[in-house]
């Protein structure tokens, strides 16, 4: 079963590649995955003369922003901001942007092709990852494997280029370190994390509890590593945007789990069975975890449970599964539970739990 199980492993990951490669084009590499609209008007000044693909209509998406961002990674020409929304709000999110940009060595060609690619690198990095929790020799870890690394959110992250692909592969590192003992450096990750992405500074979580003085100061050192590289960015975007610095950050105006569980009802009663494979694993992934709290000091409980609490103050925009976000932005949570649901002693637990709390799978693989 060994040596079957990681071919299997190998042949999923290989179709997964192959169904990338479809979105080479000669002339513009693989910048079909980013997302570029069709009309090219706001495009940013650094854009003019490099070759990208451009898709109609609801072939673009955000990733066409952050790859911007790349070409001017310290915000230094204000005609950038005329090619995206919310500019502010994308200039938070710079550390992938950052990435592409040294990987790219600075040639906007080069940025743009590394932009779209460090997804896929992403992707193969936490599948392997993964691996440390969620053996692929065996079929409860092969078949959890799988539910990860094909979950709705991550490939949608893949085939649009978004920062969630590569914001899980830091966050599982992260919590890999952790568990190893070595908390400064999983804070370390975590802090330079969270400058992809500002909910990615629950990985902090994944810190062991503190039993002694020494742990308290390792504790502390812990949350200046994980806050300073966020205050000091936002500080920097705070002289060039002023009081626009929290524009697209909006305080949630109803009850906890309100617009989840409206959104989860609605789709019930439309009988939206693609709504549903999207939002019914979500509910069951947080009951999962919130049912389990008797294992608080693992880390992975205490980072699915952070996601649980983001769950629910995710606004009526980011819940609706059309969007895509809710998946990508819960992609903790899904690996969480799944970690944790290979824990289970019998087969009866997991195997019903397994396929109900990961059927958005199925949505999932469309999207490539």
């Amino acid at each position: 079963m060994r040596i079957a199980g990681v071919a299997i492993a190998c042949v999923l990951a290989a179709s997964v590649l192959v169904s990338i490669r479809r979105y080479y084009h000669p002339d513009t590499g693989f910048t079909a995955l980013i997302g570029f609209p069709s009309a090219d008007e706001d495009e940013a000044p650094a854009m003019a003369g490099v070759p990208h693909y451009t898709n109609p209509g609801a072939g673009s998406y955000d990733g066409q922003f952050y790859a911007q961002r790349a070409l001017d990674p310290l915000l230094r020409d204000p005609r950038t901001d005329r090619a995206m929304d919310l500019a502010p709000f994308r200039a938070r999110r710079i550390l992938f942007s950052w990435t592409a940009y040294l990987a790219g060595l600075g040639r906007p060609r080069w940025i743009l092709e590394a932009y779209a690619l460090q997804n896929v690198i992403a992707w193969l990095v936490l599948a392997l990852l993964l691996t440390r929790w969620l053996p692929v020799w065996t079929p409860r870890g092969l078949a959890a494997w799988t539910a990860c690394v094909c979950s709705h959110g991550l490939l949608w992250s893949l085939r649009f280029a978004l920062l969630d692909g590569p914001s899980l592969a830091l966050t599982v590192y992260g919590i890999r370190l952790a568990e190893q003992g070595r908390a400064v450096a999983s804070a370390a990750i975590v802090g330079i994390n969270g400058l992809g992405r500002e909910t990615n500074a629950l990985g902090v979580l994944a810190q062991p509890s503190p039993r002694s003085r020494r742990d308290l100061l390792r504790l502390a050192v812990a949350a200046v590593l994980v806050v300073l590289p966020l205050l000091v960015w936002e500080d920097y975007l705070r002289s060039i945007y002023r009081s626009t610095i929290f524009a697209g950050a909006n305080a949630p105006s109803k009850l906890p789990g309100a617009d989840f569980s409206a959104t989860l009802i609605a789709a019930a009663r439309r009988a939206s069975l693609p709504d549903l494979l999207i939002l019914g694993p979500l509910a069951i992934q947080a009951a999962y975890i919130i049912a389990r709290v008797r294992r608080w000091r693992d880390p992975w409980w205490r980072v699915g449970a952070g996601y649980v609490l983001l769950l629910l103050v995710l606004g009526g925009v980011l819940v609706t599964p059309a969007t895509g976000a809710i998946t990508r932005v819960l992609l903790p949570l899904t690996v969480a539970f799944n970690v944790m649901l290979m824990r289970e002693s019998t087969w009866w637990r997991f195997w019903p739990l397994l396929v109900a709390g990961n059927l958005d799978v199925v949505p999932g693989w469309s999207i490539l």
